[in-house]
């Protein structure tokens, strides 16, 4: 290993849909271990499918429990075996897959205070849990659950205005009254309600940990303002929820010392601490090392907004969260289902099958594309609920086809336009310094990320965001610690290694785009209204 041999250490963890992960970083933030467990095949014994079970009906979609804490055992004795000296770690945290819940089985809290060394811990909690199989972000069966509790919200923006979100079937609120409703008598026996990651935090700490601002912000329960469980949506979900859930806390909140369970067993200090763990998405927001002003775009399959907010405007599409680096702050995500396939298609289509033809014809056309405007939905898209190609001349008409280098500007200024509108509609704004942050594969090609920067009108850098969920919950163990004395999240970071900036947008791109905007909110709406039923 890298680190001298007394640099303390810092491990994060990541309970995602397919594997259990770790980093470990020293002190100078290098990472110098990874490693995981891939729950199909370490753990085939749980016979899930990309880590989950998907049911007959196609709507439900849990993960087993035990599979979780089993990788756990796993994962700890492989980092054991290559030598991981475990009493140099002064925190710890993590992150787990958004939206998924835990139900932890009255006297489980004692089990958990009373852990044996000399057992694994998938063998010491395997009758700890009142429900075996835990509802994830993949289920979507709850769709009566979201209409309830919309209604007695007062709607779905007034829903979304109160816990950053309307009510979505994967959201944990949905998921807890479906289960109530649905299996009383293990809801009856529930003595305790986790996210994934305040779950995974409660295994390190030997109780029940909190959960943390920013994951509970996606569950349709947080009042996001006030950073409190809101009082109509508890009451609309369950009763007596409040108790189970346990009060929320900040994201940088060091819960207490590692238990005594993991002293023993793998020589962790009794100094380590445990810092609250938070959802995927929060954890990545800290591995990309977003700050004020700054706009992280995922450019992949589908392409993902990562947001940091001063001041929020939850709408019906998108979500805002609670930042999980700096609690007065937020985080919005939005995601957006069209993205590198269709670049792809029309690729294959303007440009040959070549990349290198897509770029001259991104460089052959002036910005603006002489007034000429598209909107690319072979699927039906996320944000907005639109659908089909549209393409626009100068004059507002629709078109049927445009030359092939005018097709490849349109959809690429039409794409991150939509991204632009959409953040703003969020409560982003451009700000002295904001910069966007550039990741997937699409962020390779310079001549997509110059379009990207002329639209936003900020400079665009690349970053490695490879296991950025674990890396960003390294991160958080040591600003957990930091935190205490007053340290800021940037402090922390600030001898990462920097992004590479890729390039800046042209001279003339603010008024270009600026104007752009306005003209393809408008023509968005039009699109909108012909899009549906």
């Amino acid at each position: 290993m890298a680190a001298a041999q007394d640099s303390p250490l810092y491990l994060g963890f990541d309970f995602s849909t397919q594997q259990l992960k770790v980093v470990v970083m020293d002190g100078y933030l290098n990472v110098v271990l990874q490693n995981n467990v891939e729950f199909d095949s370490e753990l085939p014994e749980f016979r899930t499918q990309g880590g989950v079970h998907i049911h007959a009906d196609r709507l439900t979609v849990t993960s087993p429990v035990l599979m979780w804490v089993k990788a756990l055992d796993l994962l700890l004795d492989k980092m054991k075996g290559v030598g991981l000296d475990f009493s140099r770690v002064r925190a710890l945290s993590g992150s787990g897959q958004q939206h998924g819940s835990v139900y932890w089985r009255e006297g489980a809290t004692e089990t958990l205070q009373q852990l044996h060394p000399d057992q694994n811990l998938h063998q010491l909690l395997q009758d700890s849990f009142s429900v075996s199989d835990s509802p994830v972000w993949m289920d979507s069966s709850s769709r009566q659950q979201c209409q309830d509790l919309q209604a007695a919200a007062g709607g779905a923006l007034t829903l979304a205005q109160i816990t950053g979100s309307r009510a979505y079937e994967r959201f944990t609120g949905n998921q807890i009254a479906k289960l109530r409703q649905t299996r009383a008598e293990e809801y009856r026996r529930t003595e305790r309600i986790s996210l994934v990651s305040s779950f995974a935090a409660s295994l390190f700490l030997g109780g029940y940990a909190s959960i943390d601002f920013s994951d509970g912000s996606g569950m349709n329960l947080l009042d996001i303002r006030a950073r409190s469980w809101s009082k109509i949506c508890l009451e609309a979900t369950a009763p007596d929820l409040e108790r189970l859930l346990g009060a929320p806390v900040p994201s940088t909140s060091v819960l207490g010392p590692v238990s005594s369970y993991f002293v023993h067993r793998y020589g962790f200090s009794e100094s380590c601490r445990v810092v609250a763990f938070t959802g995927d998405n929060p954890a990545s927001l800290a591995g990309m090392r977003l700050q004020q002003g700054d706009i992280a775009v995922s450019l992949g399959t589908s392409d993902t907004v990562f947001l940091w907010i001063q001041q929020p405007h939850p709408a019906l599409e998108g979500h805002v969260f609670c930042n999980p680096v700096d609690w007065e702050a937020f985080m919005a995500l939005l995601c957006f289902k069209n993205g590198s396939l269709m670049r792809e298609r029309i690729r294959n289509e303007c440009a040959g099958e070549s990349w290198e033809h897509f770029s001259a014809a991104l460089r052959d056309t002036p910005l603006g594309n002489e007034g000429n405007l598209g909107f690319y939905f072979d699927t039906i898209e996320i944000t907005p609920a639109a659908v089909g190609v549209h393409r626009f001349d100068p004059e507002d008409n629709k078109v049927s086809s445009l030359s092939p280098q005018v097709e490849v500007r349109a959809l690429v200024e039409g794409q991150f336009l939509s991204r632009r509108l959409h953040a703003e509609r969020l409560g982003y704004s451009i700000i002295p310094g904001t910069r966007v942050l550039a990741t997937g594969g699409a962020s390779s090609n310079k001549d997509i990320l110059q379009v990207l920067s002329d639209v936003f009108n900020a400079p665009v850098y690349t970053i490695d965001v490879s296991n950025s969920a674990c890396l960003g919950s390294a991160y958080r163990a040591l600003h957990g610690l930091a935190a205490e004395s007053g340290a800021s999240f940037s402090d922390v970071v600030k001898k990462a290694p920097e992004p590479q900036l890729v390039t800046t947008p042209h001279p003339a791109a603010q008024e270009v785009y600026d104007r752009m905007l306005k003209r393809y909110a408008r023509l968005e709406e039009s699109v909108l209204q012909e899009s549906r039923p």
